[in-house]
């Protein structure tokens, strides 16, 4: 037997703007509002448990020192990488430069709150 990851949690000054941003990202739909602000989103029709993990925002967030540990990686499902880059930029995502080379076969991004994610190249089938 193992584990599995089946939420994520996101620190988020404004949890309503960063879960309607990933939302649009990943195909999601809001799961539960709690009454601290923190807001739960996942996938339509799963919920929490699901292949996929749900992501928390959590509101209210101290400053961020320095470069985030983790970050989530992301592959387009029903077009190329290049279209998929374009749809995450006009939903406000924003290039970041960690130091790449130019080479790379992904892109670093930033969601609306300067949180790092990638753009991987590989299209992944729909779950």
């Amino acid at each position: 037997m193992a584990s599995r990851i089946s939420e994520l949690v996101i620190d988020a000054e404004d949890a309503g703007r960063l879960a309607a941003f990933w939302c649009d990202v990943l195909g999601y739909v809001e799961l539960a509002r709690e009454s601290d602000g923190s807001i739960q989103i996942g996938p339509p029709g799963v919920g929490f448990g699901g292949a996929q993990p749900t992501l928390v925002l959590n509101a209210g967030r101290d400053p961020r020192v320095g470069k985030l540990p983790i970050h989530i990686d992301v592959n387009a499902t029903d077009r190329d990488q290049d279209a998929e880059l374009a749809r995450l930029l006009a939903l406000g995502a924003v290039p970041v430069d960690i130091g790449q080379t130019g080479e790379e076969s992904w892109h670093v991004l930033a969601d609306p709150e300067g949180n790092e994610f990638c753009l991987l190249r590989t299209r992944l089938k729909p779950i």
